[in-house]
């Protein structure tokens, strides 16, 4: 029966892109044929992927399933558990005297699956969705893997009657549905690449995660006792993980998180943002006895950093004679406005910033490079343990492709296979999975969960029972909770997102699938680029957006908010659009900073494939939390505290098959301006599940322009940001009240 009734498998994967054809003229990946006798199944069935079809061999129909690719010899009956469509029994009613403790998706296997492979437990192999043409991967079969490759039924299983199966047990409870989501895994994408071979990533392993999460740890708690003991200030909000995003731009080095190769090796965004905090950080001003408290203090910091360091003479006499004339101008008018204070601010600033930035610069450069060498330390440290780990692995050499063909973009494959993984215990508090690692749990809720399961049936290929599932969500989601910090609220900027309402409106109006900024945890399509191969490709990733390199395509990129990488997006969008002849199209999302615009944005709207930009004004439009798969439900969207710069870069052929025309930035903008309150109900908000509190827009622990900048970091969700940046910017302007 299988050789027969799925031959056709083998011809429909072989579909490529001819190196001159564009990506629109191929047609979607295609399912085993059906075709024979018209379907006599109730609409239930029909809804979970059965049809009925026939087999030539046995001269008799069979039911096949085009979502797991089962096939049944009896009526399929919803409910039943088996192993490929619930590979966890999260669906399926428990067993009498089954063990409820077993992890990382073991469980005890019944007596029907003890026997041989009769007709109706025959499993075919594992079928990739979302790939027109697979790779050529060493170790691994293809998803159009030939007849003869599949486990073939014995002559007595195809001339007898198959065993009829066990008397179901008693009925199972319904299949878990999300009452809303915020993705749609069914858009097949448009994004075509050149062949590529597999990546030498080093496969996660959970042990190895929690020793890089003990690390990291440890390095961040380095990073806030140098600051404190060198210049008595406290780490700038968030700039620890925007250090990770500007050294990941330029590292070479092996380890996914810590840099270790970089070169220069002061980080210019800590540096700057540590000297933004010096003498004292410039919190965000409301009334008239906070602007002269700051005042004063200011004036006062400034001295005693002066006195304290080696100094020039003519430093110490300008910053000496500055703050005592700013002390006694205090001590003696008392009936100055807030607007009288913050111009003394400015002008205190202006005389003595250069002077103090000049005796605290080796200091601080001290602290960015102490930082970076404990990382560099940490990442070998991590490197030897994970080799050992697979020392018994052994990989096949990889080869780049011969022919380099044009394929439509697959998930990241590694070259090595992975090793055996530990047990990872899941149970679920009411609506949040929980996996427990070590005495180490995480936690994502049930609806994000679902769709993890989702995201690894459609790209993984080496896990087909999905042993390693669990482990592998464990490292996931343990990778994001790392970087993201320990901080209330820290990090979920990183993973900020669009609401769906404006992902719909892309695919629709301009045929956008795939996101070049994101995660499994917050995409909305299932074919993106994110920051971390390794434990995301199995996910559905391909890899990293930086050495992403399309042929053609619609693409969205919402990037964190660090100057360094947006910079460097700017370079790398304008390359493949100048290589590429076939339709090109990359819809930015930046934040509208203008004081002092930032060399993304200005680059941008200078650049030659410029076709349109559009402007959102800030308060009047949302974003969706980083922080979503744990967040409560009202804590989903946020404000936007920035406006928004929305860009549209295409060559000739993007332009003239995506053209931003009036119709369609007007459903453009209708979705944005929407509220999630009035999105569609299947999508218009998550589950409720255990998160962090909110954060009011007015937290005065950011500075300034710099507050601003940082303020969409503070709020839920937001995503990573500049902070404390541009020094040149004034006091009056970083500190006026909102």
């Amino acid at each position: 029966m299988s050789s027969d009734s799925q031959g056709s498998v083998k011809g429909e994967a072989a579909m490529t892109l001819s190196p001159s054809g564009s990506a629109s003229s191929q047609g979607p990946p295609l399912s085993p044929s059906t075709s024979s006798k018209p379907q006599e199944l109730p609409d239930e069935l029909v809804q979970a992927g059965w049809s009925k079809c026939w087999s030539k061999r046995e001269n008799r129909p069979y039911y096949f399933n085009r979502f797991t690719n089962q096939s049944l010899w009896e009526v399929p009956v919803l409910g039943q558990h088996d192993v490929i469509s619930d590979p966890l029994g999260l669906n399926a009613a428990p067993a009498e005297g089954a063990d409820g403790n077993l992890g990382n998706g073991q469980r005890k296997r019944r007596v029907s699956e003890e026997q041989g492979a009769g007709p109706n437990s025959f499993k075919r192999p594992k079928v990739e969705p979302t790939t027109p043409i697979s790779p050529n991967t060493p170790g691994v079969k293809p998803w159009s893997g030939a007849p003869e490759d599949k486990p073939q039924p014995t002559t007595q299983n195809l001339t007898t009657t198959p065993t009829t199966p066990s008397p179901a047990p008693a009925p199972a409870p319904a299949p878990y549905r999300p009452a809303v989501i915020y993705w749609d895994l069914d858009i097949q994408t448009n994004a075509v690449i050149r062949e590529r071979p597999p990546a030498n990533h080093l496969p996660p392993h959970p042990e190895i995660e929690l020793q890089r999460a003990q690390l990291v740890t440890k390095l961040r708690q380095h990073y806030h006792e140098l600051c404190y003991q060198r210049e008595g200030i406290d780490p700038p909000r968030e700039s620890f993980n925007r250090w990770l995003l500007e050294r990941k731009v330029i590292d070479k080095g092996h380890d996914p998180l810590l840099p270790s190769e970089c070169e220069p090796v002061i980080s210019p965004s800590m540096f700057r943002e540590v000297m933004n905090d010096i003498p004292i950080r410039l919190a965000r001003i409301k009334y008239k006895e906070e602007a002269r408290k700051l005042l004063f203090k200011y004036a006062e910091a400034a001295k005693k950093m002066i006195d304290s360091r080696n100094a020039s003479p003519e430093s110490r006499k300008v910053v000496k004679w500055n703050a005592e004339d700013t002390m006694s101008w205090l001590r003696r008018d008392h009936s100055a406005s807030k607007e009288d204070y913050m111009d003394r601010l400015e002008h205190l600033r202006q005389q003595c910033g250069p002077h103090v930035t000049a005796v605290a610069k080796d200091s601080v450069e001290g602290i960015c490079s102490k930082i970076y060498h404990i990382s560099a330390e940490y990442s070998r440290r991590l490197r030897h343990a994970h080799l050992a780990l697979l020392q018994d692995s052994t990989a096949d050499p990889a080869e780049p492709p011969e022919q380099q063909r044009l394929v439509y973009c697959y998930p990241v494959r590694l070259s090595l296979p992975s090793p055996p993984q530990p047990r990872v215990e899941l149970h679920f508090e009411n609506d949040v999975a929980c996996l427990r690692f070590r005495g180490e749990m995480v936690k994502v809720n049930r609806g994000h969960f679902s769709k993890l399961e989702l995201l690894y049936r459609y790209s993984c290929i080496d896990d087909p029972r999905f042993e390693k599932f669990l482990s592998r969500v464990w490292c996931l989601v343990k990778r994001y909770q790392v970087m993201f910090g320990s901080g209330v609220n820290e990090g979920t900027g990183l993973q900020g997102a669009l609401p769906v309402a404006v992902f719909e409106a892309l695919n629709r109006q301009f045929g956008v699938s795939f996101e070049c900024f994101a995660s499994p945890l917050n995409c909305y399509f299932k074919q993106f680029c994110s920051a971390f191969p390794d434990t995301d490709g199995f996910f559905g990733s391909r890899g990293p957006f930086l050495t992403f390199c399309p042929a053609s395509g619609s693409f969205e990129a919402n990037p964190p908010f660090c100057e360094e990488l947006m910079d460097t997006m700017v370079t790398h969008f304008e390359d493949l659009l100048e290589r590429s002849n076939e339709p090109l199209s990359f819809i930015v999302f930046v934040p509208e900073w203008r004081d002092p615009v930032t060399p993304a944005l200005s680059r941008m709207e200078g650049s030659r494939f410029l076709r349109h930009q559009l402007s959102v004004p800030a308060y009047e439009h949302e974003y969706r939390s980083g922080s979503q798969h744990i967040c409560k439900r009202e804590e989903m969207y946020y404000k936007a505290v920035h406006g928004t710069a929305v860009l549209f870069l295409q060559n000739a052929a993007g332009f003239a098959k995506w053209a931003p025309t009036p119709e369609r930035l007007a459903e453009l903008m209708a979705a944005y301006r929407a509220s999630p309150a009035r999105a569609s109900p299947s999508r218009a908000s998550s589950l409720s599940s255990p998160g962090p509190a909110p954060v009011a827009p007015g937290d005065k622990d950011s500075a300034s322009k710099t507050a601003e900048r940082t303020q969409s970091v503070e709020s839920p969700g937001s995503h990573d940001n500049n902070n404390n940046t541009n020094s040149s910017s004034s006091p009056q302007d970083k500190m006026s009240a909102v």
